[in-house]
């Protein structure tokens, strides 16, 4: 779906956008290291319990040399009993109704804002594309990744 954002326009200009509103989807499973200002995302065409799976062991995966502690919402799909987490990560369910401590979802923020914003996607190729081009863009820049998601209270000191 696309959504209307506002716009700046010299006076007496109304700008017109395309709205279109599609029942398809796609779901974007992302990590970020905020210390690191590493992103690692799969793009998947559902979202379950199998695909976390092999979204997590993608991540164990890339990240192999670290022990992972994921901060997670409560989807049923991330609090699954038939999830299998893998030896090096451990899930931590944040507290019910605060997506605001979820680092994560600035990512989401920034991609609404900077690649889909105003689009009109014909297909959901054309969505995946600038979604990847945003995704990308994200990780290439792990200083603005650390700004955006390095909160005060995921600060840990050994």
């Amino acid at each position: 779906m696309s959504r209307l954002k506002r716009c700046w326009a010299p006076k007496p200009m109304r700008p017109t956008v395309a709205q279109h509103i599609v029942r398809e989807a796609l779901y974007i499973f992302a990590a970020v290291c905020p210390q690191l200002g590493h992103l690692t995302a799969v793009i998947l065409p559902y979202a379950n319990s199998h695909r976390m799976t092999l979204f997590l062991a993608h991540v164990a995966a890339e990240l192999a040399d670290y022990f992972l502690v994921m901060l997670v919402d409560r989807a049923g799909w991330h609090m699954s009993h038939q999830l299998t987490i893998p030896e090096n990560m451990r899930l931590l369910p944040q507290p019910p109704g605060s997506p605001e401590l979820n680092p994560a979802e600035h990512l989401w923020d920034d991609l609404r804002e900077n690649d889909t914003a105003h689009g009109l996607f014909d297909s959901l190729e054309h969505l995946e594309t600038a979604l990847c081009h945003g995704i990308n863009r994200l990780a290439s820049e792990p200083e603005r990744l650390r700004s955006m998601t390095n909160f005060p209270y995921m600060q840990i000191s050994l």
